[in-house]
């Protein structure tokens, strides 16, 4: 989830051409030798993922989870809103590339309908300089009144055609993100740089790279283009009834291995197996052997808690250096859709690192949802306020977006990733020179019996399909052992 989520609307078909395949195979696994004792780590779809086939081919499973819920960072609000009105504080989207995830949603049965609503169902509005501009075609937005300070070709290009030429026109150059060896040596000059640099580079104007890469300036440029292919799709979508159906799907088949309340303080290994200890709701702590373990807890949060014996250093670097990407979602619930009757849907984009959504566009009844999804600078900074004072930020903000928001204004809620004690952080991110320097190898690489899954250990950072994928992997890994 980088900056380019700001530019969903662009809906470029880019992979037709880039080679994206799934190399994981979603059938069941074999099992060779006799049924093993897998620990697993975290509920969230890595863990789950991972768990479900290794149970399938036969072996004994516990999952520790230290939250009451499954899902992880897939977090699906319903409370305290009215009328069963929901919204997606956590993973919101899935592109029609992503199989694996598309795997899964048939498999349990559950329908996806469209993230966007469709033209018919009012324009966007794009806020730039203190000015809205309402759109139903990014082409129609008047260039001469756009305040950023754009060279007289990009003002040609507009905003769409700045996005296609100086991110669309190169994503064919990244290649197979999920071959081994990824990125090939001919990528390493474009890791090594900053998003921010590269759009420079590219021949964009320092507004224009601003704009573009807005929240992401100093992240790898590589990791910036690798995410941007998943947003230049032909459709995203999400799932109907919630995004948190599916691990909820996951959790109903694992329900009498999964432990909640069980967060892991401690982690230990030697040449005849694995312990987690665990501190009970009681509060005492328990010992939880196994043969193998698979650790899907997100670096952020394994950082913390002691392993012995230590890591090879190489590990122990990545675990505490591995960036994580800040988010604060608020959600505002309104007595009624008032940007509807001005033909609009609800949807906007800002010059701050900040978009809006309406996920309340094809929920029932009268009231409706409009979130502010923070990103980076600004999501760190309001995640330092209190509960009214990020409320209210998100308040003042959208006002001057969907003018009349206060007068339906009936309450709000936010959701700060960077304090959550299980995530410290909504997605994995990497820094110039990261991807380059072997850093996806030294994530994944299994230590000793413990092998590692999770988005962070994935092709596919920040996304469902990272999870999964990473879960495929590590139960392989493991049931081959």
């Amino acid at each position: 989830m980088t900056a380019l989520d700001r530019r969903d609307f662009f809906r470029l078909s880019a992979l037709a051409g880039l080679g994206l395949s799934l190399s994981l195979d979603p059938k069941p696994l074999a099992r060779r030798g006799p049924p093993k004792r897998i620990v697993v780590l975290g509920a969230g779809l890595a863990g789950l993922c991972a768990a479900r086939l290794l149970q399938e081919a036969g072996h004994d499973v516990v999952i520790l989870e230290a939250q009451r819920r499954p899902g992880g960072r897939v977090l699906t609000v319903r409370e305290p809103f009215s009328d069963g009105l929901y919204a997606e504080a956590g993973a919101g989207r899935i592109p029609e590339t992503h199989n694996l995830t598309l795997h899964y949603v048939k498999l349990f049965g559950l329908e996806l309908e469209p993230f966007y609503p469709p033209p018919a169902r009012g324009k966007q509005v794009l806020f730039v300089g203190g000015k809205r501009f309402p759109y139903a075609k990014l082409e129609d937005v008047d260039m001469k009144a756009v305040t950023l300070d754009l060279t007289p070709e990009e003002r040609k290009l507009g905003f769409a055609g700045m996005d296609q030429t100086y991110v669309a026109n190169l994503l064919h150059r990244i290649g197979d993100i999920e071959a081994s060896g990824w990125p090939p040596p001919e990528l390493a000059g474009i890791d090594r740089m900053s998003f921010g640099q590269f759009l420079l580079q590219s021949g964009a104007s320092p507004a224009a790279a601003s704009y573009v890469s807005l929240g992401f300036e100093r992240t790898s440029a590589l990791d910036s283009l690798r995410d941007a292919t998943h947003h230049h799709t032909k459709t995203l979508s999400k799932i109907k009834g919630g995004n948190d159906r599916l691990p909820k799907a996951f959790a109903a088949g694992l329900a009498r291995v999964i432990r909640y309340g069980s967060p892991v303080v401690a982690i230990r290994q030697d040449e005849w197996g694995v312990q987690a200890i665990v501190e009970t709701a009681a509060g005492s702590r328990e010992t939880v052997k196994g043969d193998l373990m698979i650790c899907a807890i997100p670096f952020t949060v394994l950082r913390t808690i002691p392993i012995e014996p230590e890591f090879p250093p190489y590990k122990r670097n990545a675990i505490q250096d591995l960036s994580s990407g800040s988010v604060t979602r608020i959600e505002l619930q309104t007595r009624d859709r008032f940007w509807e009757k001005r033909g609009e849907n609800g949807f906007a984009l800002i010059d701050r690192p900040m978009e809006i959504w309406a996920p309340s566009w094809d929920q029932p009844g009268v009231r409706g949802l409009l979130q502010a999804y923070l990103y980076e600078n600004l999501a760190r900074e309001i995640c330092d306020l209190d509960e009214a004072g990020r409320v209210q930020f998100a308040l003042d903000t959208m006002e001057k977006v969907h003018p009349g928001l206060a007068q339906s204004y009936e309450g709000g809620i936010a959701k700060c990733w960077d304090e959550d004690p299980w995530a410290r952080g909504a997605y994995t991110i990497f820094m110039p020179g990261q991807l380059s320097n072997g850093w996806p190898e030294l994530i994944a690489k299994p230590e000793g019996r413990i092998h590692f899954a999770g988005e962070h250990a994935s092709p596919y950072p920040g996304w469902i399909q990272g999870a999964l994928w990473s879960g495929h992997r590590a139960a392989e890994a493991v049931a081959a052992v």
